[in-house]
């Protein structure tokens, strides 16, 4: 795509929490915008995330309509039960904007019935290592964005990781995956390091070698295009202590609790679509 970004773009964020922060301190160490063209609305007791916005060197307000009126760009990054609210607040001054939602469980139709016509959307689902820059993010245009648009909200989310495009119906299951996915991880990361220690490892030691090598792994399937299967193939000697390992995981029926968990939380986000609706 198209690489349309600039530092004198001006963003801003109606919410300015950890999803917000790790977003606009990705944007800035990318060179994509300066901290003083970003601009994000707090409630009035919201002081450690006002601050945080605050040492990025961003216009921190109280007031939504403010932040919308000095932004080209405007993210939507406050709970989703709040967006009709705060939506509801700009929405007179929203024309000609372009509104990026990472809001779970609101559909673009939704969104931009809050907005006036003339204004774009685009829907993303971004996940928590955004904010070590190494997020997996997609996003999905609304009716009214623009091949512009849709390239500016790919620049962007590229400096906090990967980004692509989807149809809407996928948003589910891949919230389900990366979205949910890296509390999958965390606890995958917790048990190795827990069987590591009833070896005789310290716990620092076994945590730090579980996160490397999830991270090393990680890299090896994006770097090298290979099969999960044959990288795992790759590392099991006959006899050895991997595959022995592995069967132990199989005997346990490893691989199918975790694709039932991605169902699962499939499932419980389209619950929670329906209830709303």
């Amino acid at each position: 795509m198209q690489k349309v970004c600039s530092k004198l773009l001006k963003l801003g964020f109606l919410g300015g929490g950890k999803t917000a922060q790790a977003m606009a301190k990705g944007f800035i160490s990318a060179g994509l915008v300066e901290g003083k063209n970003i601009a994000a609305s707090f409630s009035v007791n919201d002081d450690v995330n006002r601050q945080a916005f605050s040492d990025m060197g961003a216009i921190v307000d109280t007031d939504n309509i403010a932040v919308v009126k000095r932004s080209e760009v405007v993210f939507v990054t406050v709970k989703p039960w709040v967006v009709p609210h705060v939506l509801g607040l700009v929405k007179q001054i929203s024309a000609e904007k372009l509104f990026i939602s990472v809001a779970m469980g609101l559909k673009l139709d939704e969104l931009e019935e809050m907005l006036l016509p003339s204004a774009r959307v685009i829907r993303v689902m971004p996940n928590l290592p955004t904010f070590v820059r190494c997020g997996a993010c997609v996003y999905v245009r609304g009716s009214k964005a623009t091949e512009n648009d849709c390239s500016l909200t790919q620049n962007l989310l590229e400096a906090v990781g990967t980004c692509d495009e989807v149809t809407e119906a996928l948003i589910d299951p891949i919230t389900a995956l990366s979205g949910s996915g890296p509390g999958y991880v965390f606890t995958f990361i917790e048990a190795m390091a827990d069987g590591a220690v009833k070896m005789g490892l310290s716990r620092d030691l076994a945590i730090k070698l579980a996160a490397q090598t999830v991270m090393g792994a990680g890299k090896m399937v994006r770097e090298t295009g290979a099969h999960p299967g044959q990288l795992k193939d790759d590392v099991a000697s006959p006899g050895g202590s991997t595959i022995t390992g592995l069967s132990f995981l199989e005997q346990h029926a490893f691989r199918y609790i975790v694709s039932g968990a991605i169902e699962a939380a499939t499932m419980r986000c389209k619950e929670v679509s329906t209830k709303k609706e």
